[in-house]
């Protein structure tokens, strides 16, 4: 089995090793910046002859390098520029964008507009205009990490004059 797996592998890289092996334009030209260190003339020419035969070897490479020049390139993760710990006193701070994008209702959900909805309305007919204009709650999962992006400012209970929002904080006919 293993030696099944060797083959295979072997039949996968041999075809980069060949081409490197090879004399191919791109690495003659290569080759050609690549010049050997000059030895004073004393030297005798017999020291010459080894450092010319490496400079046109094949560059050594290990097997995972060869193999991930072929694979796609590995997506990064996201990054979440939360600070833990702040230069000034050393507290945690809030992501701006978030408390941009988005709104937390007392209850503990966050609103959010639907994406698209300033963009090249022009185009856009009135029906989906008027449904990019709804706000939508973000899922448990979003909320959470939401919530973690948030200090405790955000957190509290606010009370504005005339909020549109104040049927929406405290949660009826939901089960916790």
């Amino acid at each position: 089995m293993a030696a099944a797996l060797v083959k295979r592998v072997s039949g996968l890289l041999r075809p980069l090793s060949v081409s490197l092996r090879s004399r191919t334009p791109q690495l003659c030209q290569f080759s050609g910046l690549i010049q050997p260190p000059r030895l004073p003339n004393t030297a005798v020419f017999a020291v010459r002859a080894p450092l010319r035969a490496t400079v046109y070897q094949a560059p050594r490479c290990t097997i995972l390098q060869r193999v991930s020049a072929l694979l796609p390139a590995v997506p990064q993760p996201s990054s979440r520029t939360l600070t833990y710990f702040s230069l000034k006193k050393g507290k945690r701070k809030t992501v701006k964008s978030v408390t941009d994008r988005f709104m937390r209702l007392h209850c503990g959900l966050w609103i959010r507009r639907k994406a698209g909805y300033k963009k090249k309305l022009w185009k856009k007919k009135p029906a989906r205009r008027k449904r990019l204009r709804e706000h939508v709650f973000c899922n448990k999962t979003q909320s959470k990490l939401l919530n973690k992006m948030t200090t405790s400012f955000w957190k509290r209970r606010n009370w504005f004059v005339n909020d549109p929002y104040l049927k929406y904080h405290d949660r009826v006919n939901l089960k916790a």
